[in-house]
């Protein structure tokens, strides 16, 4: 008898602990949340509990060198993971667009992320099972079951954290608890 594992889903995730980007990027993030009028009034009108350039600033790399050098590092990430899940690609991926935010204490949304800073309690980001729906009799799983097994995966959000995932892989970002801003960067490869 064997078992075998079939559909892998790829989770990419590496430590990018350079405070000065960190740092920069933070500065950079709070400079873009007090100055981006239309990124504001977005937030505003669509109830999200902080700011995101999501809707208003499509440029963030040409804009602001700190932007730029995080490209440069996705970029050279992004073809790793490509790699890994083994993509018969004519070219390296492309970024397609980044935007920022910072979510206020108790918010939450979807997106895959860079995380900048993380205070405690801010919400993890959740991974969904994508044959979840097609489960319709399956009995739960046990509390210990390995993680390839669960229906959710759950990861705490530190600085400096970078996930990368295919894109059609569901995913949320939980509610936090706690107090303060969580900067984060998303972004898309093509």
């Amino acid at each position: 008898m064997r078992v075998r594992s079939l559909f892998a889903t790829r989770l990419y995730e590496a430590d990018l602990p350079d405070a000065q980007l960190l740092d920069r990027l933070a500065h950079s993030i709070r400079s873009l949340a007090a100055d981006d009028n239309a990124g504001r009034r977005w937030s505003r009108e669509h109830g999200y509990a902080g700011y995101t350039s999501y809707a208003s600033l499509a440029d963030l790399p040409k804009r602001d060198p700190a932007f730029a050098d995080l490209a440069k590092l996705l970029q050279k990430r992004a073809a790793a993971f490509a790699a890994e899940c083994a993509f018969e690609l004519d070219r390296k991926p492309r970024l397609d667009s980044l935007w920022v935010n910072l979510l206020n204490g108790g918010g939450h949304h979807i997106s895959g992320t860079f995380y900048i800073e993380v205070p405690k309690q801010s919400g993890a980001i959740r991974f969904e099972d994508p044959r979840l729906p097609l489960m319709m009799a399956a009995p739960p799983r046990r509390p210990d079951a390995s993680e390839e097994l669960r229906p959710f995966i759950t990861v705490e959000p530190r600085p400096g954290l970078l996930l990368l995932w295919e894109s059609w892989l569901r995913h949320e970002v939980l509610p936090g608890r706690g107090r303060g801003e969580r900067l984060s960067i998303s972004f898309n490869f093509a």
